[in-house]
C-alpha cells in the first residue's frame, strides 16, 4: 500500500464531491435541515392542551378546580359550553382535546366525601389520549388531596399529611424535554445517511461513467481504491458530527455531560460501519439509483424506526426487539444518549462499543472481499 496512491484516490474523490451538487447538498445542507426539523418539529411533550369546560354547577368549588387546570402548563382552557352537544362539537371540530364536565351537584358530592368529574378525551391518537388522562388525573388528585386536608383540618384532626406521598426526582433530563434525547439521536440519522448514501455511489458511479476501466489499468490496488475513496467521507462524517453536536448543545441547549473523546471515538466506529456498508452496496449494485435506494432502505429506515431514536425498544414486540440487535444504529444511539445526558465513561459503554466494533469488522471485511479490480 502506497501513501501517494491513497492520496491520489482521496483527491480524486474530493474533486468528484465538489463537482456533484447533489453530494454537496447532502453534505452541507442535510445535517442542518434534519437537526432543525427534528429539534423543532418533533416533540413528545404535550403542553397547552386545549380544554373546553362544561360546568353544570358554576360554584366556587368547581371554579377552584378549573383554576387548577388553568394554572397548569399542560392545559389551556379555550372555551366554555353549556350542553353536551356543544361539548361533542368542540372535540369534533378540534377546538378541544379534552372536555371537562362538572356535575350540577359537585359541591354536595365534595362535602359528602365522594365527587366525580367527567373528562371527555379525543382518543384518535391513543398515545396522546393516555398522556392527557395522566395529566388530568394528576391535577384532580392534587385538588382532591387539598380538599382532604381541608376536611381533616375542619374536623379537628391533627394528622394532615396523607399516609403515602411520592417524592420524585428526575435525573439526567431534569426538565423532561423530549428534545434532550431526540437531538442526540439525529446525529445517528445524519451519519447513517451521509455515510451509506454517499459511499453507495462511489463504485457504482465509476461503472456508470465508464471510468472503472481507467482504474483497472492503473497500478493502484483494490484496498487502496477502497480506503482512498472512503477517507474523504470519513472526514466529512466527523465534521458533520461536530456540526450536529454543536447545534444541539449551543442552539437547542441539550446538556453534554460526557467527553469529546468518547463521542468522537464512538462516532468513528459507527462511521466505519456505515461507510463499509455503503461501499459494499455500491460494489454489488453497480448502478447509482439502485445503490442509493438500497442504502437508504438499509440505513435510514432502521436507524429511524428500530434504533430507539424515537420509539422505545422495550415497548416493541419480542421478535422485533431481537431484530434490532442487528441494527448498528441501535448501539450508536444508546451511546449518544448516555454520553450527552448521563456523561457515561467509555468503560460503561463497553457493550455497545464492542458491538459497533464487531459490525465494523464484519462489514469492512465484506466490502474488501466484494470489491475486485477487474471488469467482469
Amino acid at each position: 500500500m502506497k501513501l501517494h496512491r491513497l492520496v491520489a484516490m482521496a483527491r480524486k474523490e474530493i474533486i468528484q464531491i465538489l463537482r456533484d451538487a447533489r453530494s454537496l447538498g447532502i453534505v452541507v445542507v442535510m445535517p442542518i435541515v434534519l437537526i432543525l426539523l427534528f429539534g423543532y418539529g418533533v416533540s413528545l411533550d404535550q403542553k397547552h392542551i386545549p380544554v373546553v369546560v362544561y360546568d353544570q354547577e358554576g360554584s366556587q368549588q368547581s371554579q377552584d378546580l378549573l383554576k387548577r387546570f388553568a394554572a397548569s402548563e399542560y392545559f389551556t382552557i379555550t372555551g366554555v359550553v353549556d350542553n353536551y352537544p356543544a361539548a361533542v362539537e368542540a372535540i369534533d371540530h378540534e377546538r378541544a382535546r379534552v372536555v371537562l364536565v362538572i356535575p350540577h351537584d359537585f359541591s354536595r358530592q365534595v362535602n359528602t366525601g365522594t365527587a366525580r368529574v367527567q373528562a371527555l378525551v379525543d382518543a384518535t391518537d391513543d398515545n396522546t389520549a393516555n398522556i392527557i388522562f395522566g395529566y388530568t388525573d394528576a391535577v384532580v388528585r392534587g385538588y382532591s388531596e387539598e380538599l382532604q386536608i381541608d376536611y381533616m383540618r375542619r374536623n379537628g384532626q391533627s394528622k394532615l399529611d396523607p399516609p403515602l406521598r411520592v417524592e420524585s426526582r428526575t435525573w439526567y433530563n431534569e426538565d423532561l424535554e423530549s428534545k434532550a434525547f431526540i437531538v442526540p439521536g439525529v446525529i445517528a440519522i445524519v451519519m447513517a445517511v451521509i455515510g451509506a448514501f454517499l459511499t453507495s455511489l462511489t463504485i457504482a458511479r465509476e461503472w456508470e461513467r465508464g471510468t472503472m476501466e481507467q482504474l483497472v489499468s492503473t497500478p493502484v490496488t483494490p484496498l487502496e481504491i477502497m480506503i482512498g475513496k472512503l477517507v474523504p467521507y470519513f472526514v466529512i462524517g466527523m465534521l458533520d458530527t461536530a456540526l450536529c453536536a454543536g447545534v444541539g448543545i449551543w442552539w437547542f441547549q441539550v446538556p453534554f455531560r460526557g467527553t469529546v473523546t468518547t463521542l468522537f471515538g464512538a462516532s468513528a466506529l459507527f462511521l466505519v460501519v456505515v461507510l463499509s456498508q455503503g461501499f459494499f452496496i455500491s460494489v454489488i449494485a453497480k448502478n447509482q439509483l439502485a445503490a442509493s435506494q438500497a442504502a437508504l432502505i438499509s440505513t435510514f429506515l432502521p436507524a429511524f424506526l428500530l434504533s430507539g431514536f424515537l420509539f422505545s425498544i422495550e415497548q416493541m414486540p419480542g421478535a422485533l426487539q431481537v431484530f434490532t440487535r442487528i441494527v448498528p444504529a441501535r448501539y450508536y444511539v444508546a451511546v449518544l444518549k448516555m454520553v450527552f445526558l448521563k456523561g457515561s465513561e467509555a468503560s460503561l459503554l463497553r457493550a455497545d462499543l464492542v458491538a459497533l466494533g464487531i459490525f465494523a469488522l464484519i462489514l469492512a471485511t465484506l466490502a474488501t472481499r466484494a470489491f475486485h479490480k477487474r471488469l467482469a
